[in-house]
């Protein structure tokens, strides 16, 4: 029998059989290709995207490095232009205190009677003492002047106490050797007599905070 004698219904039941099973054979070959595709676009927008955030938090961080570097050595170079002259100026602080001690030598009823060569040396030397300390000013080193102040252990070297009832305890009543800072930092601390004995000095508002 051939296929135009078969009956219309058993013909068209064998194509639908027939179109069934060729789809059942490329649907999985269909579905596995789709799952197995990667879009290219996007992931070298990825790998793109990733450097980009890795470099940008490289450059952040070394411009961070260096604002830091930079104020670091700005305060290097302040320091060393400030206290440069630290040891030199310790130094001539010993010649201020042989010329403080020469005046402190004439005694002062010498000193108002005095007159010719004697007055002349002495405001020679009174001089001399102005302009040392002037000179060492210029250069960021000033005396300290503890003199009736409430005594500070930063800046004030206590020699002894004096009994003091008038003042309050705790008071600078004696400078025995003169201190000196240059800028913030102490040079040489001041020696001094502190007062004992009287009414407990006020708390400053710094000591409160």
């Amino acid at each position: 029998m051939t296929s135009n004698d078969m009956p219309q219904d058993d013909q068209r039941q064998t194509t639908v059989e027939a179109g069934a099973g060729a789809a059942q054979d490329s649907a999985p070959a269909g579905q596995g290709g789709e799952s197995a595709s990667v879009d290219p676009v996007a992931e070298a927008l990825a790998l793109l995207t990733a450097e980009r955030d890795e470099l940008k938090d490289r450059t952040l961080r070394t411009l961070a490095e260096m604002e830091n570097l930079r104020r670091r050595t700005e305060r290097e170079v302040a320091d060393a232009r400030a206290y440069a002259v630290t040891n030199f100026a310790r130094d001539v602080l010993n010649v201020a205190d042989n010329i403080r001690r020469a005046l402190d030598s004439v005694p002062d009823d010498a000193k108002s009677t005095a007159d010719g060569a004697l007055k002349g040396l002495i405001d020679g030397i009174e001089l001399t003492e102005r302009d040392l300390a002037k000179t060492l000013e210029r250069h960021g080193v000033k005396i300290v002047e503890p003199q009736g102040q409430k005594f500070d252990p930063n800046r004030h070297q206590a020699m002894f106490e004096v009994p003091n009832a008038e003042v309050p305890a705790g008071t600078v009543v004696q400078v025995v050797q003169a201190g000196y800072v240059i800028g913030d930092r102490v040079l040489r601390p001041a020696l001094v007599g502190v007062a004992k004995g009287g009414p407990k000095a006020a708390a400053s508002p710094a000591d409160a905070a």
